[in-house]
């Protein structure tokens, strides 16, 4: 059955193991090196980086499951001590940082725009703009209300230090995802409809 997501259509009826792998270890080790474009603001300890471009297009080129796993595998190596997070961070102990309300939303926004956009949200330019304003909603959502419960910040605080800042950055990193994601999925479209014949 067709999803709408020319590249996840493709990898599922490939059906290959190291498929799946390749691009999982890739969007992930990809969102790490975006994670290396960070601009610190002087009013708030959440800097500005490139992360959010990689979280939206890995749930859009990569569905829904895929998606979500390139994104916890991200962590993951963070976790372990690969220096994948904002200017060659790693440890657990940043994922309970001031940051760390974004980071635990990333598999959660990977997924949602990719489960979006299975069900043929890429269809539509407006329908596919929606998706990826509602994934990015979701992270800047979860990094302020972070902030305020786990360091006990008022809430109008947490959303001048956690949302507004970024929110410029991150309407030119949705339209980048938007113009990034049709090339991609036209690569691979006449590979799907070949192997699909």
């Amino acid at each position: 059955m067709k999803t709408g997501n020319v590249l996840a259509d493709y990898m599922t009826d490939t059906r290959s193991l190291s498929v799946d792998v390749a691009w999982v270890v890739g969007f992930s080790l990809f969102t790490g090196l975006l994670a290396q474009i960070a601009i610190p603001l002087p009013f708030t300890p959440v800097p500005i980086t490139g992360q959010t471009f990689g979280v939206l297009l890995a749930g859009a080129v990569l569905g829904s499951r895929r998606g979500f796993m390139s994104q916890a595998l991200y962590l993951m190596e963070g976790a372990a001590g690969l220096p994948v997070f904002a200017g060659g961070a790693f440890s657990f102990v940043h994922l309970v940082g001031p940051t760390g309300g974004y980071l635990w939303s990333y598999p959660l926004a990977a997924g949602l725009v990719g489960w979006l956009v299975e069900r043929g949200a890429s269809r539509n330019i407006w329908r596919m703009a929606a998706t990826l304003v509602l994934g990015d909603a979701l992270i800047l959502t979860a990094g302020s209300a972070w902030l305020e419960v786990m360091f006990h910040i008022p809430a109008r605080q947490a959303w001048l230090w956690g949302l507004e800042p970024f929110l410029i950055g991150d309407f030119l990193k949705i339209a980048l995802v938007g113009l990034t994601l049709p090339p991609i999925l036209q690569k691979y479209r006449r590979r799907f409809e070949r192997t699909a014949e």
